[in-house]
């Protein structure tokens, strides 16, 4: 078993001898991606309120706002999306903070309208 270990390492350490820079930062990044997609499809399907609560919590928002702000988020469709990630991205569409996106979503749910579109 050692002796075919070592014969596939020297095969892919010659293939990737021939790369360029270039194609290995590519091939870096495709690996990272093919590593990190079970991860972010886990995310996606197992999250939950009291989960997205944490992490606005995490996130510097109070108690009774991220409870009221991932109601919105829930309602809106877009707790897949985590409750975080629709804050920063709702907080880099208005040039605002985090806490200010939070304080938009509790005002008027319809800012989420469209945030992922």
């Amino acid at each position: 078993m050692t002796e075919e270990r070592i014969a596939r390492f020297e095969k892919r350490q010659a293939e990737l001898h021939k790369m360029t820079d270039e194609q290995l930062k590519a091939r870096f990044w495709e690996l990272c991606n093919q590593v990190v997609d079970p991860i972010v499809d886990l995310a996606r399907t197992h999250t939950s309120p009291s989960i997205e609560r944490a992490v606005l919590l995490r996130m510097g928002i109070d108690s009774v706002s991220a409870h009221g702000v991932v109601d919105r988020i829930y309602e809106a469709g877009l707790l897949g999306k985590g409750a975080g990630h629709v804050l920063l991205k709702l907080a880099a569409r208005r040039g605002c903070d985090v806490r200010a996106a939070a304080a938009a979503v509790l005002e008027d749910k319809e800012v989420l309208q469209g945030l992922f579109g």
